[in-house]
């Protein structure tokens, strides 16, 4: 534990790297000492409340259109209880156990912001549970992400109790065992503290944040195959022309030319406006040129990748800043501001901007995955690849048959990021007796987003294979400086496919590298200045 980074929640400054890093185990969390005291003094005026026989919502009231039943003093503490029992009610397959305990690391950094009134003894429960890589067992299934995501922190709830399962560093087992394996307790729970954990949309975030991560991966590698692709067929400079996109200045558009620019930058394979023109006048050389074979344009999957890319990039910078808005927030209900003496009850619960932010992500990751399928259809298709052998076959056409079975992979993949790119935040269907009349769908956005990226990284596993063989079969040494050094990265792990080889362990090898490894990050230099 000593040698990994630590994060300091103080509930201000959580990034989705973060929240990542948390989730794997890369890193450890502890509490700012400034945020405890904070957390002290919003208890403090909360027990105070209370003590003073004031009214306060799921404390020691009932919840939702139940909020008119009063709880006596006795029962507040098995009211807490009765909540997370009762909407631990999910099913379906269990979120992965590095997302789920990123979970609890965004609940956690939203409590020790100060706002939610609970004791320290949480606090340091949950810290200690990260630390020992103890996650909860979260289905997938059950939040409408409007009251927060009810259903999925109860299950969280769950584990702090010591109830139910947990992953202990991937290992499922009943959560008291866990507990003790780590030499931690489960918490009996006092007033406002089981509502506290549940009530915000911390499920969403975290679920959201592993699929931007992803989504920030995915376009940097399209970035990389476009390059590619301008390589090997000898794509036209004036595309990602500087002055071209100064006059259409979307800012992903400019910084997607920028990077394809810079990566390709020195290649001899490249078609220069000059030599084009140079080119065509040869031709003429006897009389007037009224048509050419020398085409004057790349088709759209290379010459506008620019354009392309520019609302994925712009799509994945807002939803970053979404994400670290909500991550950084108190999503709570009610809102406990000591210094102004007020316990206020409102709707900061309410995930309706992580559900855009999501359905945006699940169109740009489509719009990704359908690029790179037009790109592998134009590498395999003889008729459109330009001198590459058919199905980038290497050995015998009609005995091998090269890439045309893993073709399908990626068409169907793509297919499938087009059908998740449906909104599913504008599809609110009222709940809770109608208290609940508008909801966000909003971790359902966010767990189709994580899909979405996941379909979108098979079809650019399969391109930069594609990219690879097909490269075998130019001049690597007339390849642009960027283009050149990133290809021999990764022939360092790649040979010809020749049909000697099952396809799906190629796939398996190349997915894991370009979106598990820190292999394009260790490339960071041909996008330094980039979000990316």
């Amino acid at each position: 534990m000593a040698d990994r980074p630590v994060v300091v929640l103080n509930g201000n400054d959580l990034t989705v790297e973060d929240i990542v890093a948390i989730g794997v185990g890369d890193k450890t969390v502890e509490l700012d000492t400034r945020a405890v005291r904070r957390c002290r003094a919003s208890r403090e005026f909360l027990e105070n409340e209370v003590a003073a026989g004031r009214i306060i919502y799921g404390v020691n009231t009932s919840f939702g259109p139940m909020c008119n039943k009063i709880i006596r003093e006795d029962e507040i503490e098995a009211l807490q209880i009765n909540l997370i029992r009762s909407h631990a009610a999910g099913l379906g397959d269990p979120i992965k156990f590095y997302i789920a305990q990123g979970m609890l690391a965004v609940r956690l950094n939203t409590l020790v912001k100060g706002y939610s009134g609970v004791r320290l003894e949480l606090l340091e429960l949950m810290r200690d549970m990260i630390n020992c890589g103890i996650a909860p067992y979260v289905p997938e299934c059950g939040s409408v992400g409007a009251s927060g995501d009810l259903v999925h922190l109860a299950h969280v709830g769950l584990a702090i109790i010591g109830e139910g399962s947990v992953y202990l560093r991937g290992e499922l087992m009943p959560a008291r065992d866990a507990l003790s394996r780590c030499s931690l307790a489960p918490l009996t729970l006092s007033f406002k503290e089981g509502l506290a954990v549940m009530n915000g949309t911390s499920a969403m975030t975290a679920l959201a944040a592993f699929a931007l991560f992803g989504a920030k991966k995915l376009l940097r590698i399209a970035c990389v195959n476009a390059a590619f692709a301008i390589e090997i067929f000898g794509g036209i400079d004036d595309a990602f022309d500087e002055d071209l996109h100064a006059v259409k200045p979307h800012p992903g558009q400019q910084a997607v030319a920028g990077i394809v620019r810079k990566l390709y930058a020195g290649s001899q394979n490249i078609t220069l406006r000059k030599d084009m023109h140079d080119i065509i006048r040869k031709q003429g050389r006897d009389g007037p040129v009224y048509e050419t074979s020398v085409n004057v344009q790349d088709v759209y999957s290379i010459r506008c990748c620019p354009q392309i890319l520019a609302p994925v990039w712009e799509a994945i910078d807002a939803a970053e800043k979404v994400l670290a808005t909500e991550a950084n927030s108190s999503n709570d209900n009610p809102i406990i501001i000591p210094e102004k003496k007020k316990i206020i009850h409102g709707g900061n619960f309410h995930g309706q901007s992580v559900g855009f932010a999501m359905d945006t992500l699940c169109m740009a990751a489509s719009e990704v995955a359908t690029l790179a399928e037009r790109r592998i259809n134009k590498l395999l298709d003889k008729n459109l690849n330009e001198g590459l052998p058919e199905h980038l076959i290497a050995g015998t056409v009609g005995l091998t048959m090269g890439f045309m079975g893993a073709q399908y992979l990626g068409t169907s993949s793509t297919a499938e990021t087009r059908q998740l790119a449906n909104p599913v935040s504008t599809l609110s269907i009222s709940c809770n007796a109608s208290n609940q009349d508008v909801v966000s769908m909003g971790t359902v956005a966010a767990r189709k987003a994580f899909k979405t990226v996941s379909a979108a990284k098979h079809v650019l596993t399969l391109e930069v294979l594609a990219d690879l063989q097909a490269l075998s079969f130019r001049n690597a040494d007339t390849m642009g400086a960027g283009t050149r050094a990133i290809y021999a990265k990764l022939c360092e792990h790649f040979s010809v496919y020749d049909n000697e080889r099952v396809f799906h362990d190629d796939l398996v090898k190349f997915r894991k590298l370009l979106f598990s490894s820190q292999l394009f990050d260790d490339l960071s230099v041909y996008w330094d200045g980039s979000h990316m």
